[in-house]
């Protein structure tokens, strides 16, 4: 495992980050204590120090679990939580939504949960529509201030409600926004066009989520597996339904072929091409283990380009430059486990 700076911070985060919405079983799917603990402990061991969960999550169980499993070791990561959608099935609508009075009532009750002083990352889950950038970023900044938060980051903003965003925090000297999350694998490559382009832009760290496709590019779909295409009622899943999604995914098993590798570390290892952190989101032991492989995979030049091409969106450029922060690996410190 290596480390990236996370945007124009100090903080030296993992190229992989832990998606931990799997610890817990509320949502009526999902990894237990045991097998959430052997999940972190893996890829602690692995070199991890980059962990993402939400309120939402198991409906406040994925931030139980880890407030136990930090216990003794807090210092050692940093911890991203967001806020937007409450932590029950029917939150109250006063603590849903991105208010400045949700944002409050919900970092309190995600410290609680997490049974820790401070969020290192606090992310905006996604916009509510009606709550006004303003509010969003004086919030964000009157926690800070407040020593509950560290850093502020959008998770799920177009491009330009970011920008603005952005822009907000720097003329009004408020916490700055310090990162970016959204979708973005091999069969959702929209944020290429504006997404990758702004946090180059306005330097802010860019993680993405689902590099897998909700699974769909492991081809475990093909052989009749059922796993997201049911669960949430088949949210988050991007089913085989193109012939330009056919083709991606037949690219992805071919690239693995070569390599001997897993068809998940390589839709991971393209992913991290941009210099985008993608957010893994194992339900087990075996599947942390496989995509932790990512990591250590390296795509030649030609088969990115195979990737790529297999994938592009109809009148889309076929190869993508490292545009995450706007420079390459080699451009930035990228520092090896000690």
């Amino acid at each position: 495992m290596k480390y990236r700076l996370l945007g124009r911070t100090g903080l030296r985060v993992a190229e992989l980050a832990l998606g931990t919405a799997n610890f817990g079983g509320r949502w009526g799917h999902g990894a237990d204590a045991a097998e959430s603990a052997a999940i972190f402990n893996a890829y602690v061991e692995a070199g991890g120090n980059f962990i993402d969960t939400a309120d939402i999550y198991q409906f406040g169980q994925s931030e139980e679990f880890l407030g136990s499993l930090l216990n003794g070791r807090r210092e050692d990561f940093l911890l991203a939580t967001k806020f937007t959608n409450g932590a029950s099935p029917n939150a109250n609508r006063l603590v849903t939504g991105n208010s400045r009075k949700a944002m409050v009532a919900s970092i309190e009750a995600s410290l609680r949960r997490l049974k820790t002083d401070r969020i290192d990352l606090y992310w905006v889950h996604h916009p509510d529509e009606v709550t006004p950038a303003e509010e969003i970023v004086r919030g964000l900044d009157d926690l800070a201030r407040a020593g509950k938060i560290l850093y502020a980051g959008l998770s799920n903003f177009p491009a330009w409600r970011l920008a603005r965003a952005v822009t907000l925090a720097e003329l009004t000297g408020a916490v700055p926004i310090a990162a970016a999350q959204f979708e973005y694998s091999l069969v959702r490559r929209e944020p290429e066009s504006d997404l990758l382009p702004a946090c180059a832009a306005l330097a802010i760290g860019a993680v993405t989520w689902s590099p897998l496709g909700g699974g769909m590019l492991t081809g475990k779909y093909r052989t009749g597996e059922k796993g997201r295409a049911e669960a949430l009622g088949g949210r988050v899943f991007q089913a085989e339904s193109s012939a330009r999604r056919s083709a991606a995914l037949d690219a992805v098993l071919a690239v693995a072929a070569e390599l001997g590798a897993s068809p998940d570390q390589v839709a991971i290892a393209w992913v991290t091409r941009t210099g985008a952190i993608p957010l893994i989101g194992p339900r087990s032991l075996a599947q942390l283990t496989s995509n932790l492989g990512a990591a250590a995979l390296v795509l030649t030049p030609d088969q990115i380009a195979r990737l790529d091409a297999a994938s592009a969106p109809d009148g889309a450029a076929e190869a993508l430059p490292a545009v995450a922060r706007g420079a390459s690996d080699t451009e930035r410190p990228v520092l090896p486990v000690a």
